[in-house]
């Protein structure tokens, strides 16, 4: 196989590519990958770490509104068709898979205009623009989330497959994490994720939270800050008259490097509904209170947690009706009533898709199967 892969921007469109890239190279050591990203992207620093070749496109999104810009945008795209049409001419390759972000648009363009099979994969359940439209002319269109087919064109190849998931997060074991992490194996286990971008709300919202759970009995937090928001939140923590250093059953950082660990220990998971965080969940059959990114593109967080709240396997609170009490309430409700919370995991489980990059892989396999390489 000779395998173009292409996404950028954001790590929602980056890591799918590589988990794909590296399942491709399990199953095919002598496959030869390419990735296709932008010059600016996270990709340019990521991609080449992971071992990958990379080449770079010009492209820029588009804005919604009409301004000079828009022209300057059309410009940079069409340079960026050009630069697509030589690299896949150079490389020759027998597919294409985009996994989402602007470079996809002149590369998976490319592609379906050289008759090279291709693939696009949606993570969220509201498809992006440049997914949205390149889905008429792909060979097939792979999505995470059944609730987004749709949105795509009633012409489109669909198939839900699910997003990939480190190996180590389902991996994980549970009795081994509690340990590790240093927690009481009988409590409660709350794990709150709010992350470096958009977790201000969270954080302050915990503060009464961890107010009242380090009164509890029954209850431990371990609620990751991102880094942006720790020292203001342990500064808020502890103007609210609690030292998480001294609540044996309160663990506040900055980051979570361990995070397989983390949600192995945990009984309920608190966090924003991106792509990744809902399938890492699921995948572990955890029940979760989502809080929805409100300035994500096109509120796609929203769409993904109204999927998990509508299959029961989540509640979901809006971040404009986020509240500290609201939300302590949320979680000691669900804390108290373990048979609903067991029906909560019990449907967040049946949407887990395990199975997804075994899934993907199979798909790039047959659809390069279709094409021989052009002398």
């Amino acid at each position: 196989m000779r395998v173009v892969v292409t996404g950028g921007g954001t790590g929602g469109h980056i890591y799918p590519a590589l988990a794909v890239a590296r399942g491709i190279k399990e199953q095919d050591p002598k496959a030869d990958i390419l990735f296709v990203g932008t010059a600016r992207g996270m990709e340019a620093d990521i991609v080449p770490r992971e071992g990958f070749l990379f080449r770079t496109v010009t492209v820029e999104g588009l804005t919604r509104k009409v301004s000079p810009r828009v022209l300057l945008t059309l410009l940079k795209t069409s340079k960026g068709c050009f630069e697509a049409y030589k690299i896949l001419r150079e490389f020759k390759p027998t597919v294409v898979v985009g996994t989402g972000g602007y470079v996809c648009g002149p590369v998976v363009l490319s592609a379906a205009l050289l008759k090279i099979p291709t693939l696009i994969h949606e993570q969220n359940a509201y498809p992006g623009i440049t997914n949205k439209l390149l889905a008429r002319l792909v060979s097939k269109v792979a999505v995470t989330f059944p609730e987004s087919k749709k949105f795509f064109s009633p012409k489109a190849n669909l198939v839900v497959t699910g997003l990939p998931v480190r190996p180590e997060i389902q991996a994980a074991d549970r009795e081994k994490a509690v340990s590790a992490l240093g927690l009481d194996r009988d409590k409660f286990t709350v794990l709150v994720v709010g992350g470096s971008r958009g977790a201000r709300s969270i954080n302050k919202a915990m503060v009464e939270v961890i107010g009242r759970a380090a009164r509890s009995e029954n209850m431990q937090v371990v609620h990751m800050t991102g880094r942006q928001g720790f020292a203001e939140t342990m500064a808020e923590i502890r103007a609210a008259g609690v030292d998480p250093a001294a609540a044996m059953n309160i663990t506040v950082r900055p980051y979570l490097y361990n995070m397989d660990e983390a949600l192995a220990a945990a009984d309920l998971v608190v966090c924003r509904a991106g792509a990744t965080t809902i399938a890492e969940v699921t995948v572990r059959g955890l029940p979760a209170v989502l809080i929805p990114y409100p300035y994500a593109s096109d509120n796609h967080q929203e769409y993904n947690a109204r999927s998990l709240a509508d299959n029961g396997a989540a509640v979901m609170i809006l971040d404009r009706d986020l509240t500290g009490h609201g939300l302590w309430e949320t979680i000691r409700s669900l804390s108290q009533h373990r048979p609903g919370l067991s029906a909560m995991a019990a449907c967040s489980k049946k949407l887990g898709k395990p199975e997804a990059l075994e899934d993907l892989v199979q798909i790039v396999r047959w659809l390069s199967a279709t094409k021989t390489p052009t002398s």
